[in-house]
């Protein structure tokens, strides 16, 4: 079993930065690919990153790409997403989750075994 806590999110004008951190607890982090989706208001949850077990391995959606940055440190059981140049698009509530065994990365939400309560995101323009 693996807790997944999120925290970073807040308010930040058009063009700004925030960093997202997601905690998890247990021994078995490393072995974890890590995936961030996102969920605006009316919309399906939708793919943003992932990053696999060793962190070798990242993908994103083209949306995001060359503006966030996925990344972990095992040794602190945390993942975390740089956004830099927000949009107010990029509005939403922010889930990270894990796909168990040494997995690669997916971009399906069914492709993870667990999930965090989310951290809002505000950008306004």
């Amino acid at each position: 079993q693996v807790q997944l806590v999120e925290s970073g999110g807040g308010l930040v004008q058009a063009g700004g930065s925030l960093n997202l951190s997601c905690a998890a607890s247990g021994r078995t982090f490393s072995s974890y690919a890590m995936g961030w989706f996102r969920q605006a208001p009316g919309k399906e949850r939708e793919f943003v990153a992932a990053i696999n077990w060793n962190g070798y391995v990242t993908t994103y959606v083209d949306s995001v790409k060359g503006r966030f940055t996925i990344s972990r440190v095992n040794a602190k059981n945390t993942v975390y997403l740089q956004m830099n140049s927000l949009k107010p698009e990029d509005t939403a509530v922010y889930y990270c989750a894990a796909r168990s065994g040494r997995a690669s990365t997916a971009d399906s939400r069914s492709d993870y075994d667990y999930w965090g309560q989310g951290t809002q995101v505000t950008v306004s323009s």
